[in-house]
């Protein structure tokens, strides 16, 4: 048995045993090329983790970064203390390659001490080195990390609803914007995946719910040259009402529109968006509207949407449904629908338990 082998058997016995946890995403120090787990398109962009210090040796501490490919041969790294924070990045800088390196260069203010300092680095070889200089003098270095979803390859409990394993689409169609296609036009993918079609029509589960616990995992296209809402772009519609946004939103601020956004109902707490061609996962608690005696809405829908092992939206109101649904009937159930923004994102592993 190889290593790549050994690995991906490891990830499949304790990926499971994470689900319930969902605390956050879990670190691999090393970057394998494991089969359906993390697909690497450039070697520069994703997350990095290290320590800066000073030059006199007077104060250290811990240093993240997120990596943007733009394309053209173009970065941007945004800086951190720690990764999963709404705090805003100590340094944004941008960079581009020449040679085997990607330089980096940029100013910055600290927000906490006033301090104007001037950054200089480099990823080459692996690592992401730098130095800055100004009120203070000092060094950084950064090693490339991957972390995965906790739930990542969460196995459907009993009485769960398998919605798509891989191997069909006998549990969906398509929406009625489509009303020609007889079928899904999506494909079937390697890794037990479907893949959106450009303009072929969104799709929906013939199945319609009230109240359930949705698992899912998506993974955007790597589009580097490609910005906002063209970037990977697709949306899960609970009841085909209520979009959680899919975007390739990675290393961004996070806003109502970006991966983990419900549209103009509220922005992720964090931006928990992972790097373009690795697998995501939404861990999705939604609760109906509540009619009164007449019929009408008594009580709005809400949710509380986890990605990638933390909670983005914790009992968050849903007053209306959002943008692009496929009805307002909120008082009566509705299926998964799956969007069709004309960009190849992928989803697998689809599983729901009615509450």
């Amino acid at each position: 048995m190889n290593g790549c082998t050994i690995i991906a058997l490891v990830l499949f016995l304790i990926i499971p045993l994470l689900f319930s946890s969902c605390a956050g995403p879990q670190r691999m120090d090393s970057v394998p090329e494991v089969e359906g787990v993390v697909r690497i398109a450039d070697q520069v962009m994703g997350d990095w983790q290290g320590d800066w210090e000073l030059d006199n040796g007077g104060d250290s501490g811990s240093l993240a970064a997120q990596v943007i490919a733009l394309g053209k041969g173009q970065y941007r790294a945004m800086l951190f203390n720690e990764f999963d924070s709404r705090r805003e990045p100590l340094a944004v800088l941008d960079g581009r390659l020449d040679g085997a390196a990607v330089n980096f260069a940029g100013r910055t203010i600290l927000s906490d001490s006033g301090t104007e300092l001037e950054i200089q680095a480099a990823i080459k070889g692996g690592q992401f080195n730098g130095s800055f200089k100004g009120d203070e003098f000092g060094s950084f270095s950064m090693s490339k990390v991957v972390r995965l979803s906790p739930t990542l390859r969460a196995e459907p409990p009993a009485g769960a609803i398998v919605l798509f394993d891989g191997k069909n689409f006998s549990q969906w169609e398509q929406t009625e914007k489509k009303p020609s296609a007889k079928s899904v036009q999506w494909k079937l993918v390697p890794d037990g995946a479907m893949e959106v079609i450009r303009d072929t029509g969104s799709i929906v589960t013939k199945k319609k719910f009230t109240d359930f616990k949705l698992h899912l995992e998506f993974r955007t296209p790597f589009m580097p040259e490609k910005r906002g809402q063209a970037r990977g772009n697709s949306g899960v519609y609970l009841q085909g009402r209520y979009e959680v946004q899919v975007l390739d939103s990675y290393g961004l601020e996070g806003l109502d529109n970006d991966c983990g956004g419900i549209y103009k109902v509220g922005r992720p707490l964090v931006n928990m968006c992972a790097p373009p061609l690795q697998w995501q996962t939404y861990d999705i608690t939604f609760h109906a509207p509540r009619p009164d005696g007449t019929g009408t809405e008594s009580k709005s829908a809400r949710a509380t949407v986890v990605h990638n092992g933390l909670t983005i939206h914790d009992d968050l109101e849903l007053p209306k449904p959002t943008g692009g649904a496929l009805d307002s009937n909120i008082t009566e159930p509705g299926g998964i629908y799956l969007q069709d923004h004309g960009n190849p994102v992928q989803f697998r592993n689809i599983w729901l338990v009615e509450l």
